[in-house]
Parts: C-alpha cells; structure tokens; sequence
C-alpha cells in the first residue's frame, strides 16, 4: 500500500497546483479565523473548483457549527471533515448526517493515544494523531510541533488514521519508516512563513513520501 499525502492549510491557486501536480491525495482548507490558514467561503469555493476528482478535500474546523459546515458543503462539495478539540458526541453526531470525520487527537504522551479506541463505536473514517499545543496556544495544530513518533511503532490503532505534526520534506521518511504511517499530513513544514505556503517545499515533501 503506498503512502500518500495531504497538504493542508492551503490558501493560494499556485500552492494548491503544486499539491496536486506533486501527487498529493488530500488537500486541506483551514475554517478558522484565528489561524494565518483560515479561508472564507468564496476563496474556497474558487480552489475547491481546481481540485481534481482523484484527490480529497478535507475541511479543518476546531469544533464547528451547523451553519459553517452547512455554507462550506454547499460552496466548496466538501464532505470530509477533519475535527480538532470536538467532543465526542458532536463527532458522532456529524458522522450520523452522512459526513466523512476525521476527528483528531491530541498526542504528547502514551496514554494520549488510548482515546482513539472511543471512536472505533462509530466508527470514523480516520484519526488524526497531531501534537499536543501548550493549553494556552491560540491554535490546535500547524505550529510545527511534533511528538514522539516512536510511540506509535506496533500500536494497534482502530481503524484507518494519519500522522500530523511537525512533518517536514527532511524528517516525513524517517516518520513514516518509524510510525508505518499511510497517510502523512504537513502545514507549517511547507511553508516559508506562518500561512504561507511554498510550491518547492511541498514539491521536496511530496517528493519524500513518493519514495516510501
């Protein structure tokens, strides 16, 4: 089987280009307004019009409501949703309405993965694992953090899931050699500045993964 990639926190048309030109099988569109990443409504709805039907849109939301997840399906045909800090419950609930969840999971030590097996009653089509932000960060991800890899090497996780956190064109094969990863996720790893993208950064980490 081999390994793909999404890029995430894409904002621009030549970014978003550079990601599927390079083989990316998901790309992401942050819904966020606090992060350097978010997009509205119409700038999404012009980038979800260039992405292929082989590659996945995936919406990143931090516990969104009816009316954010309704306006962005409608505008954007986005059906997978990838879930940060949204209780379980509200998981359950979106994955009842025929959406694809992706709910994440905050990871700094062992003990952190065990929450993964909760999700396995509804079941959601993957889990994120992403490193855990200090409680008082703004956002829940694309700071460039990373946990301990290792700690994933021969866990039995419950369904399908995707490593996130702290990738970067230079550490993503050791990542995935060590985790067995499948899917691998990258944000601020391909970027020359917070929220800004790089075509030769994403070419070099999709270029990492093609080799493994």
């Amino acid at each position: 089987m081999p390994v793909t990639a999404k890029i995430c926190g894409l904002s621009t048309p030549d970014t978003l280009d550079a990601a599927v030109q390079g083989g990316a099988s998901h790309v992401g569109f942050v819904f966020f307004p606090p992060s350097p990443r978010n997009v509205g409504i119409e700038q999404a709805r012009a980038l979800a019009a260039r992405v292929p039907d082989h590659v996945t849109k995936v919406g990143v939301f931090v516990d969104p409501d009816d009316a954010l997840i309704d306006a962005v399906t409608a505008a954007t045909g986005i059906r997978t949703l990838q879930l940060h800090k949204t209780a379980f419950e509200r998981v359950a609930e979106l994955d009842g309405r025929g959406h694809h969840v992706w709910p994440a999971i905050s990871v700094k030590r062992a003990s952190d993965l065990d929450e993964s097996a909760r999700f396995a009653a509804i079941p959601v089509d993957r889990i994120v694992y992403d490193a855990k932000t200090p409680d008082d960060a703004l956002l829940p991800g694309g700071m460039g953090l990373r946990f301990d890899w290792t700690m994933l090497s021969g866990y039995r996780h419950p369904g399908p899931w995707m490593l996130a956190g702290g990738l970067d064109p230079q550490n993503v094969i050791p990542a995935i050699q060590m985790t067995g990863a499948r899917l691998v996720d990258v944000s601020s790893g391909v970027e020359s500045a917070p929220g800004v993208k790089d075509v030769a950064k994403i070419a070099a980490f999709l270029k990492a993964v093609a080799q493994c």
